[in-house]
């Protein structure tokens, strides 16, 4: 690990020591119940204000590295089906000095939901696919190819931005033939149709 990163985490582990026991916990029961699928997302604003009612003060940029940490660990923890005690373990062999009010944090709300955390990460693996971001269309005509001097048939290219479940965007182009495109759009217009009757 570079000297920069261990750095980071060792300012983020610091931030996180300056939390009570039950500041810790309460964060860190709002990323969990994301993780398990019961809230969208996570609501930084949330943490946020209970932090500052609670005397602890931090700019946005900590707070953000401080639940994207606990959520990387959290996900991380949960794909790898890590019991709590490797978890609380491998936070113990990083460079940083962990608080054992923390680690106790740590290893109490694992324990508890680390394999509800595992399931849903397992759902999510075998259902993760994209999301549909932008669709882009266009009518051409096969004038030649290599194999043929004259084609003259009309195709329909489409180029589909599609949003992964990692957040990387990726595009996906093809083309089809006149007869396939129409095919293409009656199964889009039953699939409407299904969707509008739920």
């Amino acid at each position: 690990m570079p000297a920069e990163e261990s750095q980071g985490v060792t300012k983020i582990v610091d931030n996180i020591a300056r939390l009570s026991p039950d500041l810790l916990s309460e964060a860190c029961q709002h990323i969990l119940t994301y993780l398990q699928g019961q809230i969208p997302g996570v609501d930084s604003t949330e943490i946020s204000d209970r932090f500052q009612r609670a005397g602890v003060r931090l700019d946005h940029e900590n707070l953000q590295n401080i639940i994207r940490f606990l959520l990387l660990t959290f996900r991380s923890a949960g794909k790898s089906n890590l019991s709590a005690d490797e978890l609380v373990s491998r936070l113990e062999e990083g460079k940083s000095k962990w608080p054992k009010a923390s680690l106790q944090v740590m290893h109490r709300l694992w324990s508890e939901q680390g394999t509800s955390v595992h399931a849903q990460q397992e759902a999510y693996a075998m259902l993760s696919i994209g999301q549909l971001v932008d669709m882009q269309w266009k009518l051409g005509m096969a004038v030649s190819s290599d194999s043929c001097r004259s084609l003259n048939s009309p195709y329909v290219s489409l180029l589909l931005k599609i949003a992964e479940p990692s957040g990387q965007i990726c595009q996906k182009s093809f083309e089809m033939t006149i007869p396939q495109f129409q095919n293409f759009h009656k199964q889009f217009k039953e699939m409407a149709a299904v969707m509008e009757t739920v």
